[in-house]
């Protein structure tokens, strides 16, 4: 096994909309890229009961053996080793409208939202990708397993489209666009430089 394996942060907020392909996805680019990087996971406090009544809980603990829980915004010291450069890179997902409107407007005062602004100020990379993603309506699928539409608020959206103009952040669609972020920062089995 190679010893300077890259860490990776994955941050998972209290959104359940995607967040089983999310898991999988995951766990697909973990058994790719095993060997260059390392992924440890970060909850939110939210998280935990929504992975808990989406029973996706013992898959993560089962396949991620990194995961600790948000105590407070510094707790653990999530937003001071991304400022410092520890991981490659921040992603989040999913993102929940909450988590993504702290971010747009420069609150921290959460785990992840914290751990985003001070990735951002150490010149990082965060990736996003938001439950609520584009205007209309979406069909989301709940805990149970029925089908559920939802109207996406317009506040929720500006919000994402806040988060595409700032600097360093990356946000995506879906769990399907999480290997192409690993292929591009290990693709030729080195890691991508810092902004600058």
């Amino acid at each position: 096994m190679n010893r300077t394996r890259k860490k990776i942060a994955w941050g998972i907020t209290g959104g359940g909309d995607r967040l089983p392909e999310t898991i999988e996805a995951m766990k697909y680019v973990k058994e790719q890229y095993g060997n260059m990087v390392s992924i440890e996971v970060f909850l939110s406090k939210s998280s935990v009961n929504v992975l808990k009544r989406y029973q996706v809980l013992d898959n993560l603990q089962k396949n991620f053996e990194r995961i600790t829980t948000e105590v407070d915004s510094n707790t653990p010291f999530l937003a001071g080793w991304l400022e410092m450069g520890k991981y490659e890179f921040l992603l989040i997902a999913p993102t929940s409208s909450n988590t993504a409107a702290k971010i747009a407007v420069g609150i921290a005062d959460s785990l992840l939202s914290n751990a985003a602004t001070m990735a951002l100020k150490g010149l990082g990379f965060v990736y996003i990708m938001p439950t609520d993603y584009r205007a209309g309506r979406i069909v989301t699928v709940l805990p149970s397993g029925r089908k559920m539409k939802l109207q996406m608020r317009k506040e929720d959206i500006m919000n994402v489209e806040r988060l595409k103009q700032m600097r360093g952040i990356t946000v995506i669609e879906t769990p399907n666009e999480i290997s192409s972020i690993f292929q591009k920062h290990f693709s030729d089995g080195k890691s991508r430089e810092r902004l600058a």
